[in-house]
């Protein structure tokens, strides 16, 4: 499976960003697919993922902000990123893994390339 993400960039504070993400490769039903992000110095942490059913699981810290949607017969996943914050800033993974949704970043074995999202204040 390769995942190809897109969609980051430079924003101020209280803007917005939509972040795209394809999956494509031998793809079978049941599989979830989400984001991950890191700041400089900090873990990698979970930030939104969706479930092949359609339940999906957020940060607290972005709840309310930021919405995750998917296509099943696009094998494809957006972030929508609102009232952004300079915490915000940070590399953004889109993830993928067969079977239910994880918040841990182990439970991954499929990783896109990371899009940089900056938010300035």
């Amino acid at each position: 499976v390769q995942l190809q993400a897109s969609g980051g960039g430079l924003v101020q504070a209280g803007g917005s960003l939509r972040l795209s993400c394809a999956a494509s490769g031998l793809i079978f039903n049941n599989y979830a697919m989400g984001w991950f992000r890191q700041a400089p110095g900090k873990e990698r942490e979970f930030v939104a993922g969706r479930s092949w059913s359609g339940s999906t699981y957020y940060a607290d810290s972005v709840k309310g902000r930021f919405a995750i949607s998917r296509n099943n017969a696009e094998n494809a996943v957006w972030l929508q990123m609102n009232s952004l914050k300079p915490e915000d800033t940070a590399v953004y993974y889109c993830v993928f893994r067969f079977g239910s949704i994880s918040t841990s970043k182990d439970d991954y074995n499929y990783w896109g390339q990371g899009t940089q999202v900056t938010v300035s204040s």
